[in-house]
């Protein structure tokens, strides 16, 4: 399943660190974060409960940028 979430990231060196945290989630096939349209493109394995993914990636990524938000 492929979604788009919006995100509030500050800089460019940080959503690439959110990207491959993010992509060590389990759950997550591909994800793909654009600083420049504050946007995280994500696959979500079949099978596997989106929100509860999610929130595993906002974990994630918050160990990177602390003040990171994605909305979902």
């Amino acid at each position: 399943m492929k979604k788009v979430y919006k995100i509030e990231v500050d800089c460019a060196n940080c959503a690439n660190k959110m990207e491959i945290a993010a992509g060590k989630v389990a759950g997550i096939e591909d994800v793909s974060v654009n600083f420049m349209a504050q946007k995280m493109n994500v696959t979500i394995a079949e099978g596997a409960d989106p929100s509860a993914v999610m929130q595993q990636v906002l974990k994630a990524c918050r160990k990177v940028e602390r003040d990171c938000n994605i909305e979902f």
